[in-house]
């Protein structure tokens, strides 16, 4: 069957066209795993390796935080589907693990050991997953975090008893990706499923008590998403982390098929502030690669082309 827009997300930078050919098509393994192998070589993934410090650290300490540049940059990597065990990603990581922390504030802390905050845990977690760096003291700090309600919250050391769902995205990707990487244990998917069931409580978006949307920003779509929620976010990882069809989630599902534009692609609607690289994540109010992916996979291929 042709399709357009798959034909426009091919004719991208390896990192979208090995994502693309996995999810959205029914490329071989040999195929997916040939173009995946270019991404570091080739185009932003090439890039963004170059832009490293011989110290381990990207960017200059004062347009943003070592600590900011350094760990949105391994983000970047990880959402570009890098392969994490190329050599050249290896060196890379190891200058980070050698040499990189997070400063004086928090005793020099290892970066892959963490700082104290929920949200950049998680997202440590997760880079740790994924580079191959494992670290089950941070993973059992983030459980011991867990408020009562389900999610996390970084306010919560200042006396918050809310969880956030900013937060609580961020963990729960860190926490998948620590069972996929290291295998599952009861501990972190019982952590997991209670804060799963925190959003699917709220349908992704509104509050528990009146029912009303919390943030209708979350219903725009970024790339990258850096800290941010939205309802394409949550509902990524709600794929990928297996959840089966919820009811409480059509009203998100409505709302990504409802920004889809009638040439089927779907625009950059949000930049966030302090976001690294925007060349490569492109123009707001454009038709955009990354989000029509994410939205694709969503969606999954036949509804999404209709």
């Amino acid at each position: 069957m042709i399709d357009p827009v798959i034909d426009w997300l091919l004719d991208a930078d390896p990192a979208i066209r090995w994502q693309v050919m996995r999810d959205l098509t029914d490329a071989t393994a040999e195929a997916i795993a040939a173009e995946r192998s270019r991404v570091a070589f080739e185009g932003w993934g090439s890039y963004l390796l170059e832009q490293q410090r011989p110290d381990g650290q990207w960017g200059d300490g004062i347009a943003t935080p070592f600590w900011w540049s350094n760990i949105y940059t391994l983000v970047f990597l990880r959402d570009l589907g890098i392969d994490p065990q190329s050599p050249r990603v290896r060196t890379a990581i190891g200058r980070v693990r050698d040499h990189v922390t997070w400063g004086p504030e928090f005793g020099d802390s290892p970066f892959f050991h963490g700082e104290v905050e929920p949200c950049i845990n998680g997202r440590v977690v997760a880079l740790g997953a994924y580079f191959g760096e494992s670290s089950e003291r941070l993973v059992d700090r983030l459980l011991s975090e867990q408020l009562a309600d389900g999610g996390w919250n970084c306010e919560a050391e200042r006396g918050s008893v809310r969880s956030s769902f900013h937060t609580t995205i961020c963990v729960l990707e860190g926490l998948l990706a620590f069972e996929h990487a290291f295998g599952s244990s009861s501990t972190v998917t019982d952590a997991r499923q209670r804060a799963e069931r925190y959003l699917l409580e709220r349908r992704l978006l509104r509050r528990l008590s009146s029912g009303e949307m919390i943030d209708p920003l979350w219903t725009r779509f970024s790339f990258p998403t850096l800290w941010h929620y939205d309802v394409l976010r949550a509902l990524d990882y709600l794929r990928a982390a297996g959840i089966p069809p919820d009811p409480r989630v059509t009203e998100a599902i409505g709302i990504v098929v409802a920004r889809r534009q009638d040439d089927g692609r779907w625009p950059l609607d949000v930049q966030h502030r302090d976001t690294l690289y925007p060349e490569l994540a492109g123009d707001v109010g454009k038709p955009n690669r990354w989000v029509t992916l994410r939205a694709r996979r969503v969606l999954g291929t036949r509804a999404a082309a209709r």
